[in-house]
């Protein structure tokens, strides 16, 4: 089994410092929400198209990351984009207005839909089919940290410092990122396998995904409006699949998921995407409100799933390269089941070192599956379609965590308007509620929560059908076969 080498780890350094700025930026302003609508005197639904903009951006410009990378090389566009990000960053910190505030935040999606992608790219392109379990499971560990340290770091600046901090602090992280990618990624690239952009393609999903987007995750509109986005998003995303099976050279080649590796690595993303990362806003709920367990409490003892994960992807990593996917990502799952149970059976006596002990194994869990599972994918792709397989498999991913969140969320709510007799208000109503009213909605909270970790536990089930179906030793990919496949 080939080692790293300098190389690859300098590569993984890049990623890293990337990736970490988008996601700790994701989760450091949702704390703030409520904090910018006091700031811009906004109404609270108006405010949060700091966190929807964002979203919606990023979801547009997903689709055009592969094409990028094979017409203008990935040093350029990580690079344009991690500068089109820190502008962003800088922009928002100097906003003053609201509506200034979500404009610079579309800015920063534009800039952070592709570094995720291409991020992705260039490390498949350095580490090699044989050492993606090992280098996946490198940058895996600060990706999972990131969105427990965002609150605490969120709530610690909100407290101590300006709210403008919150934005400020990605432009350190991008401009390492920056003299890192200088150095180390190669220049060129890309120019000579440059494809025609697909227009009707890119004019399909784009919008298809903003749609899909906008219908989970926007709070705006009632259940028809978002019924209405997510048709629209759903039809999009069709015809576009459609068009792409017909064209020569389209935004995604949606023909990667012929081959079965592919297939199930994808379906197993997208499924414990949705159920893992969806379950992070009830874990958080839950503590807050019903636990009364302060942001920075919360945040300490959310560390537990950040700690599994760190024993485990290391180890994970290397199985993945030496015997293979599928027993891992079987294994993985197994612990977030386990992890999930005291969860979804939650009561005000279980005790609390049994939840800290399941947030760990869940986090263990994590680690053995998610990265093992997106490295398998990688493994089975040639070099010449990994990136625009790398941005298939980031819609799939943001995709399966955008649809958990909104599901769970829904099941939530729905679950405190059945146990609080009038009760009709938002989780948000929820967090800004009394002392007095939070008391008395926590023996329900705990009581929905647990109904709605049941469904994560369910989802999280599902997650094993296509897990069984991950190769159980290591497969080189037949070129030739890929090929075929591909034409």
């Amino acid at each position: 089994m080939r080692e790293l080498g300098r190389p690859v780890l300098l590569s993984a350094a890049v990623v890293i410092c990337g990736a970490v700025m988008t996601i700790l930026d994701s989760t450091i302003v949702n704390v703030a929400i409520e904090r910018l609508a006091v700031v811009y005197d906004a109404r609270l639904s108006t405010i949060q198209w700091v966190s929807t903009g964002y979203l919606l951006a990023l979801a547009a410009v997903i689709g055009l990351a592969g094409w990028a990378v094979d017409r203008f090389g990935t040093r350029r566009v990580f690079m344009t984009a991690v500068a089109a990000f820190a502008l962003g960053s800088l922009l928002c910190g100097l906003a003053w207005s609201a509506g200034a505030l979500i404009a610079f935040r579309v800015l920063q999606g534009l800039g952070g839909g592709l570094v995720m992608p291409v991020g992705m790219t260039i490390l498949a392109r350095a580490a090699g089919q044989d050492r993606m379990g090992r280098v996946m499971a490198l940058v895996g560990v600060p990706m999972l940290l990131a969105p427990a340290i965002g609150p605490v770091l969120g709530g610690a600046l909100l407290d101590s410092a300006s709210w403008r901090l919150i934005f400020f602090i990605n432009l350190p992280v991008a401009a390492l990122a920056l003299v890192l990618a200088a150095r180390v990624l190669p220049r060129g690239g890309g120019e000579e396998r440059g494809a025609p952009l697909d227009v009707l393609g890119l004019a399909l999903l784009s919008p298809g995904l903003a749609a899909l987007v906008a219908g989970l995750a926007s709070p705006a509109g009632g259940a028809l409006a978002h019924g209405v986005w997510l048709v629209l998003g759903v039809v999009l995303i069709a015809a576009f699949v459609v068009h792409a099976l017909r064209t020569p050279h389209p935004l995604i080649d949606v023909r990667i998921f012929r081959d079965r590796v592919v297939a199930a690595a994808t379906a197993t993303t997208l499924l414990f995407g949705a159920a893992f990362f969806g379950s992070l806003l009830l874990l958080a709920l839950y503590f807050q409100l019903a636990r009364d367990l302060s942001a920075l409490q919360t945040g300490a003892v959310l560390a537990a799933q950040g700690v599994g994960a760190m024993l485990t992807m290391p180890i994970a990593g290397k199985l993945t390269d030496r015997v293979g996917a599928g027993s891992v990502v079987r294994v993985g799952v197994a612990l977030v089941l386990v992890g999930t149970l005291p969860f979804a059976f939650v009561a005000e006596d279980v005790p609390g070192w049994m939840l800290v002990c399941g947030l760990f194994l869940r986090g263990a869990g994590m680690g053995a599956t998610l990265m093992p599972a997106m490295a398998a994918a990688y493994a089975a792709v040639p070099e010449v379609a990994v990136a625009r397989a790398a941005s298939a498999l980031e819609i799939v991913q943001r995709a399966g965590a955008t649809l958990g969140i909104a599901l769970l969320a829904a099941i939530l709510q729905h679950g405190l308007t059945v146990r609080v007799p009038g009760f009709h208000g938002t989780l948000s109503t929820v967090e800004d509620a009394s002392p007095a009213v939070r008391s008395a909605l926590a023996d329900p909270l705990t009581a929905a929560a647990g109904h709605t970790f049941t469904w994560a536990l369910i989802l999280t089930a599902l997650t094993l059908f296509p897990a069984l179906l991950l190769p159980r030793r290591r497969e080189q990919p037949d070129p030739l076969q890929a090929a075929q496949d591909l034409a």
